[in-house]
């Protein structure tokens, strides 16, 4: 296993701890995985994963954090609904 180490000054962790209703390096890891989940760095199922969450509860939390699983544009969203009414 691959291991890095943060160093975060003062400032920082007087910002983060407030925030953290678990260990500080914990939070950080979190902050970053759903960070890059809303990016499309990686995906649903790989940030559930990374946090050692179920996917579906996964869903969920991103949810209550206002991170959308279905992230599609309007004209996306018209495209794929006319692709599943030709299927049906």
């Amino acid at each position: 296993m691959n291991t890095m180490q943060l160093e975060l000054g003062a400032e920082w962790v007087n910002v983060l701890r407030p925030l953290a209703d678990r260990s500080l390096d914990s939070f950080v890891k979190e902050l970053a995985v759903m960070e890059l989940y809303r990016r499309h760095f990686v995906s649903g199922g790989k940030a559930a994963e990374l946090l050692g969450m179920e996917r579906f509860e996964f869903i969920r939390y991103a949810s209550r954090l206002g991170i959308p699983f279905m992230d599609m544009s309007p004209q996306e969203m018209a495209d794929e609904s006319a692709l599943v009414q030709t299927l049906l």
